[in-house]
């Protein structure tokens, strides 16, 4: 990785100058060295090169073999692999893990899990899995019926979990379990264990609408036995961990879907100075370049909100307000986007070969991890009290 960065506190201009060193970087370097090899398959050499140019260490503390970076500068990376790399599956795999599964580990993990995985989840020679959801408990945790049940040894876990990123190529998974439903969130315990110990079923790769190179399955868990040592935080802080891990990913995750954003509106900006009709090329016409216009102020928008939590989670305040808000102007905005490139592109934007197909499949995905759009909905409209009754003075 470059050692040309942003720190704290940069100003608001160079943080979000398109031109950054950081993003430029990773976007020359996505697009040389993250080509789609013309597989579904999930690539490990792609995964090693790009933990050789540091992005799955990244934000990982030095002493655990990373560098430590901030949270503006993990956006500014990932905005330039979105920008740089097509293959928006392969790029989302890569911030999934540095966004849910090793923030949790972070910050939760003690001293013997962290030295046991982080170095090796820097180095890429390790992958890591996130397994929360299940067939029928998604955005509602408190409704997970995994179970965590004490034994004189630890805990045997049961259940399934749904949708999870990575499973069919992690070499260590992050659990979460009930060990009592009466308490719903706060009954929840994390685990982190290998997915080779005994116990754990790792299903087929399930078939997507899009982000296609990076694998979901799910995990099923039949009385596989976990220590305490092998708990993520205290007893009774797993709701607390993975909301915690969540409320990073929702901002973070989507710097890659911006910089795709970008990457369409360039490449409709390209199609419209190209492309004529009328005698003229048809960026010419306002229907073309209105929507154009539209794309730029989306993208810049998401920018601004995705940076904002960046920084504010660098300072250490809270960002559940401009984490919730970065995902849904990006999620929904990037939908948009490639709705209108299609439009731009004609009837060639249908087809296979032009791509932008792809990236329409691929960013509707965006509505619906980390959490549903309504459910950030929910979410902004609770810290805003609109469900409060206002107190009226007794006569």
């Amino acid at each position: 990785m470059v050692n040309q960065g942003a720190s704290n506190g940069m100003a608001l201009d160079a943080m979000l100058d398109s031109e950054h060193p950081i993003k430029v970087a990773a976007a020359e370097f996505a697009a040389a060295s993250l080509v789609y090899p013309g597989s579904d398959d999930f690539d490990h050499e792609r995964w090693a090169a790009a933990a050789e140019f540091g992005v799955q260490g990244l934000m990982i503390p030095t002493e655990y073999g990373g560098q430590g970076r901030s949270a503006v500068e993990g956006a500014l990376t990932f905005e330039g692999l979105g920008l740089g790399c097509p293959d928006n599956g392969f790029v989302f795999a890569l911030a999934a893990q540095s966004f849910a599964m090793q923030r949790a580990l972070i910050t939760a993990g003690n001293e013997t899990q962290r030295k046991r995985w982080l170095p090796e989840l820097a180095a890429g020679t390790a992958i890591g899995s996130f397994a929360m959801s299940e067939p029928d408990a998604g955005s509602d945790t408190g409704a997970i019926t995994t179970t965590a049940t004490p034994t004189p040894d630890g805990y045997a876990l049961n259940g399934t979990k749904a949708w999870v990123t990575l499973a069919p190529v992690a070499d260590v998974i992050i659990v979460f379990a009930t060990t009592d439903p009466t308490k719903g969130h706060w009954g929840i315990n994390g685990f982190i264990l290998e997915t080779t110990r005994p116990g754990v079923t790792i299903g087929p790769v399930q078939r997507k609408m899009g982000i296609n190179t990076c694998p979901f399955s799910e995990v099923t868990f039949t009385d596989c036995a976990v220590s305490a040592d092998d708990m993520l935080g205290n007893p009774g802080a797993g709701g607390s961990v993975f909301s915690s891990a969540v409320e990073a990913e929702r901002a973070f995750l989507y710097a890659a879907q911006m910089g795709s954003m970008e990457r369409v509106m360039n490449l409709s900006i390209a199609r419209a100075r190209s492309r004529e009709a009328y005698g003229q090329p048809i960026g010419g016409f306002q229907a073309i370049s209105h929507k154009i216009a539209e794309m730029k102020l989306r993208h810049e928008s998401a920018r601004l909100l995705i940076y904002k939590a960046a920084e504010l989670y660098d300072r250490g305040d809270g960002m559940t307000m401009a984490g919730a808000l970065a995902k849904l102007q990006t999620s929904d905005m990037a939908v948009q986007s490639a709705l209108d490139a299609m439009r731009i592109f004609g009837a060639e934007g249908y087809t296979v070969d032009a791509g932008i197909e792809a990236e329409l499949r691929d960013a509707i995905g965006g509505l619906s991890y980390s959490g549903t759009s309504e459910i950030a909905r929910n979410l902004v409209s609770r810290l805003l009290r609109v469900d409060r009754p206002v107190r009226r003075a007794k006569n």
